[in-house]
Protein backbone atom coordinates (compact mmCIF):
# COMPACT_ATOMS: atom_id res chain seq x y z
CA UNK A 1 0.00 0.00 0.00
CA UNK A 2 1.16 3.50 -0.79
CA UNK A 3 0.02 6.93 0.35
CA UNK A 4 0.13 9.72 -2.20
CA UNK A 5 -1.32 13.10 -3.08
CA UNK A 6 -4.59 13.17 -4.97
CA UNK A 7 -4.59 13.53 -8.78
CA UNK A 8 -7.31 14.73 -11.17
CA UNK A 9 -7.82 11.24 -12.56
CA UNK A 10 -8.83 10.03 -9.08
CA UNK A 11 -12.16 11.88 -9.25
CA UNK A 12 -14.54 9.08 -10.30
CA UNK A 13 -13.30 6.40 -7.86
CA UNK A 14 -13.33 8.99 -5.05
CA UNK A 15 -16.96 9.92 -5.72
CA UNK A 16 -17.91 6.22 -5.73
CA UNK A 17 -16.14 5.60 -2.40
CA UNK A 18 -17.68 8.73 -0.86
CA UNK A 19 -21.17 7.61 -1.80
CA UNK A 20 -20.60 4.16 -0.30
CA UNK A 21 -19.47 5.70 3.00
CA UNK A 22 -21.98 8.50 3.50
CA UNK A 23 -25.69 9.09 3.05
CA UNK A 24 -26.73 11.18 0.04
CA UNK A 25 -27.38 14.13 2.37
CA UNK A 26 -23.89 14.07 3.89
CA UNK A 27 -21.74 12.85 0.98
CA UNK A 28 -19.57 15.40 -0.78
CA UNK A 29 -20.75 16.17 -4.29
CA UNK A 30 -18.72 15.55 -7.41
CA UNK A 31 -18.25 19.32 -7.70
CA UNK A 32 -16.98 19.48 -4.10
CA UNK A 33 -14.39 16.83 -4.97
CA UNK A 34 -13.36 18.72 -8.10
CA UNK A 35 -12.90 21.85 -5.98
CA UNK A 36 -10.85 20.00 -3.35
CA UNK A 37 -8.66 18.26 -5.93
CA UNK A 38 -7.96 21.56 -7.70
CA UNK A 39 -7.64 23.77 -4.62
CA UNK A 40 -6.20 21.67 -1.76
CA UNK A 41 -4.33 18.72 -3.29
CA UNK A 42 -1.63 19.29 -0.66
CA UNK A 43 -4.09 18.16 2.05
CA UNK A 44 -5.76 15.31 0.17
CA UNK A 45 -4.08 11.93 0.72
CA UNK A 46 -4.94 8.76 -1.17
CA UNK A 47 -4.31 5.20 0.08
CA UNK A 48 -3.69 2.98 -2.92
CA UNK A 49 -3.06 -0.74 -3.30
CA UNK A 50 -2.43 -2.49 -6.61
CA UNK A 51 -3.33 0.72 -8.50
CA UNK A 52 -6.73 0.85 -6.76
CA UNK A 53 -7.84 3.63 -4.42
CA UNK A 54 -8.77 1.97 -1.14
CA UNK A 55 -9.10 5.06 1.04
CA UNK A 56 -8.54 8.76 1.42
CA UNK A 57 -8.49 11.66 3.83
CA UNK A 58 -8.93 15.31 2.93
CA UNK A 59 -9.70 18.72 4.33
CA UNK A 60 -8.73 22.37 4.13
CA UNK A 61 -6.67 24.35 6.61
CA UNK A 62 -8.89 26.60 8.72
CA UNK A 63 -8.40 29.87 10.56
CA UNK A 64 -10.79 28.68 13.32
CA UNK A 65 -10.43 25.54 15.45
CA UNK A 66 -13.64 23.76 14.37
CA UNK A 67 -15.42 22.90 11.13
CA UNK A 68 -18.35 24.98 9.88
CA UNK A 69 -20.93 23.79 7.34
CA UNK A 70 -19.87 26.25 4.63
CA UNK A 71 -16.61 24.29 4.25
CA UNK A 72 -18.47 21.41 2.62
CA UNK A 73 -19.41 23.60 -0.34
CA UNK A 74 -16.54 26.04 -0.78
CA UNK A 75 -12.83 25.43 -0.68
CA UNK A 76 -10.14 28.06 -0.23
CA UNK A 77 -6.40 27.52 -0.83
CA UNK A 78 -4.40 26.42 2.19
CA UNK A 79 -1.98 28.82 3.89
CA UNK A 80 1.65 27.75 3.69
CA UNK A 81 1.92 27.13 7.44
CA UNK A 82 0.08 27.48 10.73
CA UNK A 83 -3.67 27.41 11.46
CA UNK A 84 -5.87 24.33 11.95
CA UNK A 85 -5.87 21.29 9.68
CA UNK A 86 -9.40 19.96 9.21
CA UNK A 87 -10.65 16.59 8.07
CA UNK A 88 -13.80 16.82 5.98
CA UNK A 89 -13.68 13.19 4.94
CA UNK A 90 -11.84 10.01 5.79
CA UNK A 91 -13.03 6.89 4.01
CA UNK A 92 -11.80 3.33 3.60
CA UNK A 93 -13.31 0.99 0.99
CA UNK A 94 -15.61 -1.64 2.57
CA UNK A 95 -13.33 -4.58 1.63
CA UNK A 96 -10.39 -2.91 3.39
CA UNK A 97 -12.06 -1.84 6.63
CA UNK A 98 -10.99 -3.20 10.03
CA UNK A 99 -7.37 -3.49 8.82
CA UNK A 100 -5.95 -0.33 10.39
CA UNK A 101 -6.00 1.73 7.20
CA UNK A 102 -8.05 4.59 8.66
CA UNK A 103 -5.51 4.92 11.48
CA UNK A 104 -2.65 4.91 8.97
CA UNK A 105 -4.39 7.64 6.96
CA UNK A 106 -4.79 9.70 10.15
CA UNK A 107 -1.10 9.34 11.00
CA UNK A 108 -0.04 10.30 7.47
CA UNK A 109 -2.32 13.34 7.58
CA UNK A 110 -1.06 14.35 11.02
CA UNK A 111 2.57 14.00 9.91
CA UNK A 112 1.90 16.28 6.95
CA UNK A 113 0.12 18.79 9.24
CA UNK A 114 3.05 18.82 11.71
CA UNK A 115 5.46 19.52 8.86
CA UNK A 116 3.40 22.63 8.01
CA UNK A 117 3.29 23.76 11.67
CA UNK A 118 -0.47 23.32 11.99
CA UNK A 119 -1.81 23.73 15.54
CA UNK A 120 -4.29 20.84 15.53
CA UNK A 121 -6.09 18.40 13.32
CA UNK A 122 -9.82 19.03 13.74
CA UNK A 123 -12.85 17.07 12.58
CA UNK A 124 -16.50 16.35 13.21
CA UNK A 125 -17.79 12.80 13.51
CA UNK A 126 -20.82 10.76 14.42
CA UNK A 127 -21.12 9.66 18.04
CA UNK A 128 -20.38 6.05 17.09
CA UNK A 129 -16.90 7.05 15.81
CA UNK A 130 -15.80 8.93 18.94
CA UNK A 131 -14.04 5.84 20.44
CA UNK A 132 -12.02 5.33 17.22
CA UNK A 133 -10.77 8.91 17.23
CA UNK A 134 -10.11 8.88 21.00
CA UNK A 135 -8.01 5.74 20.51
CA UNK A 136 -6.01 7.78 17.99
CA UNK A 137 -5.41 10.64 20.42
CA UNK A 138 -8.32 12.95 19.57
CA UNK A 139 -10.28 14.83 22.24
CA UNK A 140 -14.08 15.09 22.16
CA UNK A 141 -15.33 18.68 22.57
CA UNK A 142 -19.02 17.80 22.47
CA UNK A 143 -21.81 18.41 20.02
CA UNK A 144 -20.82 20.52 17.01
CA UNK A 145 -22.79 23.42 15.60
CA UNK A 146 -22.69 21.65 12.25
CA UNK A 147 -26.04 20.58 10.81
CA UNK A 148 -24.45 19.00 7.72
CA UNK A 149 -26.66 16.27 6.30
CA UNK A 150 -29.13 16.68 9.17
CA UNK A 151 -26.87 14.64 11.47
CA UNK A 152 -25.66 15.26 15.02
CA UNK A 153 -21.89 15.73 14.82
CA UNK A 154 -19.24 15.94 17.51
CA UNK A 155 -16.21 18.25 17.45
CA UNK A 156 -12.91 16.49 17.97
CA UNK A 157 -9.31 17.58 17.66
CA UNK A 158 -5.75 16.52 18.29
CA UNK A 159 -2.99 18.88 19.30
CA UNK A 160 0.13 18.56 17.16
Amino acid sequence: MIFRQVRKEDLEPLVILENKAFTPEEAATKQAFINRIETIPDTFIIAEEKNQIIGYVNGPVLSAPFITDDLFDQTMPNPVSGSYQSILGIVVAPDYQKKGIAGMLLRAFEKQARAKNRLTVTLTCRESLIPFYQKNGYVNHGIAESQHGGIEWFNMDKML
